[in-house]
């Protein structure tokens, strides 16, 4: 997930400038308190302990499956041996088929945030309720069988990057910095996580798959194209779920660029079709697309100046977005994504959440000027999800193990080394390119402002077809961020991912 400016695109509370900011700047040192922990060193404290396992049953799309869960860690070493960080992971899976089935290893983004979301989720087989409208922090963490795992057809193994979870760092501040939390050494670390998971389970000869969320769906692409050409580990397909895929093009630091808002409109317009009980499709976002690219463009570079196309523009923005007219016009119809989600339920004194604008929560102060909350979705998922894995880890499996749990360190994400200047998008392009049987998929919810899908639809139009017709599979559904939370939406994607692993 991205930690938007914190944790996001579940770069969950952090790269578009959600409201959130205001809230932490207000507490001070309450988000450096919840993370304070992720790069302190633990060269002192034993080693985690061996894997643990635990056999367990679900009923996964109709069927009872048998299956194995598996949490340990993989040790990180340094050039002389020295153990510096040990990686948490979570492995389902079915026994009896050895390398013949395949496995799927699943990373959620942030960076900051653990594996939990799609594991607990949307993919794994047990969940608990978050992520929909109605849920709330108090809600009993009960984990219950997930009818849209995928772990029929194919094992699982949930990877927490150190700082999250309970993997850990075990040098020193500075170090851990340089080792774990930039974005390159981010990729070589973790691809060793999954050689070595295949190496240790005898799985290096079985079809390999990678799924990531949000800033996972960053690091997929790129895990993918040096898992190929580095480690020899070659990778049958991806899925990347509301991927953070071209942060330049969804922040507005550049001035001239439409690109943010026309990204941004999209997304707007669908949580305002949404409100009107409109069936989200293609058919129903086409027009609304094809405006984005034609008449927006025209008229957005044609400048305030201009005051006749500024009044087209700002006309049609609160049409879309069924904002107040006169507040677009004001904004010469560029709308931002704070204040959409304030202003849609202005007069209900509610907000709506980056990561889905149809999930909302009372503005605790709706008389201020400035927004003094956070964002509603991020901050109910923090308890449900944490308390039922840790409960899962500790007492289900009885991987005993001293440490406190963070499924979003908001203390890994303010140390990244945000270095932009690399781009998934390239190695996406170079990883399909050197394997023309490799499957790929990006899957959306159309109302998510944090990673918007007309983003990814753009970055698709540009590709080449690499002589196939659709390589690149496009998918949205109903939601948000988390639109897997809506369980119709949910079965969508367990279907169109069954069919590109070939399972159906």
């Amino acid at each position: 997930m991205r930690i938007l400016s914190l944790v996001s695109c579940l770069s969950l509370l952090v790269a578009l400038g959600a409201p959130a900011h205001a809230a932490d700047k207000e507490k001070g040192g309450d988000a450096k308190e919840a993370g304070k922990d992720a790069g302190k060193p633990d060269g002192d404290l034993p080693l985690f302990p061996a894997a643990k396992s635990v056999k367990q049953t679900a009923m996964i799309g109709g069927k009872r499956v048998d299956y194995v869960a598996t949490v340990g860690a993989i040790q990180i070493k340094d050039d002389k041996g020295k153990v510096t960080g040990e990686v948490v992971y979570t492995a389902y899976t079915v026994p009896g088929r050895g390398a013949s089935r395949p496995v799927t290893f699943a990373f959620n983004g942030g960076p900051g945030a653990a594996s939990v979301y799609l594991n607990l989720g949307a993919i794994g087989p047990k969940k608990v309720a978050f992520g929909a409208q109605g849920d709330a922090p108090s809600d009993p963490a009960v984990l219950r069988d997930n009818a849209n795992s995928w772990l029929d057809f194919t094992d699982l193994v949930f990877i927490d990057p150190i700082g999250t979870g309970f993997s850990r760092s075990r040098v020193d501040d500075d170090q851990t910095k340089k080792l774990f939390f930039k974005s390159d050494e981010d990729i070589h670390y973790l691809s060793r996580v999954v050689y070595d998971w295949l190496l240790q389970n005898d799985r290096l000869t079985s079809r390999k798959y990678l799924v990531g969320e949000s800033y996972g769906g960053y690091r997929v692409p790129r895990l993918a194209y040096y898992l190929q050409t580095q480690l020899g580990v070659g990778i049958s397909g991806m899925t990347m779920v509301s991927p953070y895929l071209d942060p330049p093009a969804i922040g507005e630091d550049d001035a001239l660029s439409p690109l943010p808002w026309m990204i941004n409109l999209t997304a707007m317009a669908a949580g305002n079709f949404e409100r009107q009980g409109k069936t989200l499709d293609e058919a129903t976002m086409a027009p609304v697309e094809l405006y984005d690219r034609t008449q927006f463009v025209q008229d957005f570079l044609a400048g305030t100046r201009d005051k006749e196309a500024t009044d087209r523009l700002s006309a049609k923005v609160a049409e879309l977005t069924g904002l107040d007219p006169t507040l677009v016009r004001r904004m010469n119809g560029r709308v931002d994504i704070g204040t959409y989600l304030r202003e849609i339920r202005r007069s209900q004194g509610m907000i709506g959440s980056v990561y889905d604008s149809n999930f909302t929560a009372y503005d605790p102060f709706p008389a201020s000027a400035d927004a003094k909350y956070e964002d509603p979705l991020l901050t109910t998922l923090i308890a449900p999800t944490t308390s039922a894995m840790v409960d899962f880890v500790t007492n289900q499996v009885g991987w005993k193990v001293d440490g406190r749990f963070y499924a979003l360190s908001f203390d890994v994400n303010r140390k990244w080394d945000r270095d932009d200047s690399d781009s998934p998008v390239t190695d996406l392009r170079k990883a399909i390119a050197i394997d023309p049987k490799m499957a790929v998929n990006i899957v959306h919810g159309w109302d998510d402002l944090s990673c918007p899908y007309f983003g990814s639809k753009l970055i698709v139009a540009q590709m080449p077809t690499y002589g196939v017709a659709n390589r690149v599979q496009l998918h949205m559904y109903p939601g948000g961020h988390m639109f897997y939370a809506r369980p119709d939406s949910g079965a969508a994607l367990r279907r169109d991912i069954m069919a590109s692993y070939g399972a159906m």
